[in-house]
């Protein structure tokens, strides 16, 4: 059995990783990034969502990845599908698309979708992104300032992050954050005071984290690649979650806090950003 804290989502030495997209050159081209990344892995490419049900009835896969249109019906479709099939409950499910973040924007997502990819970020970024799910390699030293006034939940997400080699600091308001970060402004070697920013959205502070959000991206005027920002919240509402998106989060985390997806979406965004 896998230790509880490793993040691999794919744990055969031989895994079974459906590709299910209507162009002929995307599915290649998500297979060959997949068998960089995974020696080993059988790729199970699907042009429709007729042969990605035929594929499950043969047997189980271990990850997916889908374009939200295909032929015969949407990704999301396919995505209820493998919830459906024998044995499937727990598989991720990643969609590929040009219009991904579009669709996170419009909570167009379901709970059957694990992860989005916005296809406009590349090649290089879909490795990172693969790797992310499969071996989630730590990025030793990575410097995430992490506000949450919870004391209890501050504590268990912190031991989330450093188990990953992260290095945590842990302010309880947006006004501390935004005191740490103001110490770096016009440095030379452009360091601004973090390599990522994790914040709740509802604080006890002045601030909350979405006012955090709008100081960082229209004050300091730090880009999604300058200073990544990943919020943290409890509230289900589809129009507050887009807003979050729209006004320059990187991602939103759901809370109860899910370890897994927590990690693999941080280091996914520190890997992001270090891209040219």
């Amino acid at each position: 059995m896998a230790d509880k804290h490793d993040l691999r989502h794919v744990v055969s030495d031989a895994p079974r990783v459906m590709v299910a997209d209507g162009s002929k050159l995307v599915r290649k081209l998500v297979g060959d990034t997949l068998r960089k990344e995974l020696p080993g892995v059988v790729v199970v490419g699907c042009a429709s969502i007729a042969e990605a049900r035929a594929a499950l009835a043969e047997g189980t896969v271990d990850l997916v990845t889908t374009a939200l249109a295909l032929p015969d019906g949407d990704g999301l479709a396919l995505a209820r599908s493998v919830r459906e099939a024998s044995g499937q409950a727990y598989v991720p499910v990643i969609v590929i698309s040009g219009s991904a973040q579009e669709a996170l924007e419009t909570r167009a997502f379901t709970e059957d979708i694990t992860d989005y990819f916005d296809k406009s970020l590349g090649q290089d970024a879909l490795a990172a992104f693969v790797r992310g799910y499969v071996h989630p390699a730590p990025i030793e030293g990575a410097r995430v300032l992490y506000v949450e006034d919870s004391r209890v939940v501050a504590v268990a997400t912190k031991r989330m992050l450093e188990r990953h080699g992260m290095q945590v600091q842990h302010v309880i308001s947006a006004e501390e954050a935004l005191d740490h970060l103001h110490k770096f402004i016009g440095r030379k070697d452009g360091d601004v005071g973090a390599d990522l920013l994790l914040s709740d959205v509802y604080l006890k502070g002045a601030l909350s984290g979405r006012e955090l959000l709008n100081q960082i991206r229209g004050v300091f005027r730090y880009g999604k690649r300058r200073l990544p920002m990943v919020m943290m919240t409890g509230d289900d509402n589809r129009d507050n979650q887009a807003a979050l998106l729209r006004e320059g989060a990187n991602d939103l985390v759901l809370k109860p806090i899910e370890e897994r997806l927590l990690v693999t979406k941080v280091l996914f965004q520190l890997r992001l950003s270090k891209l040219a």
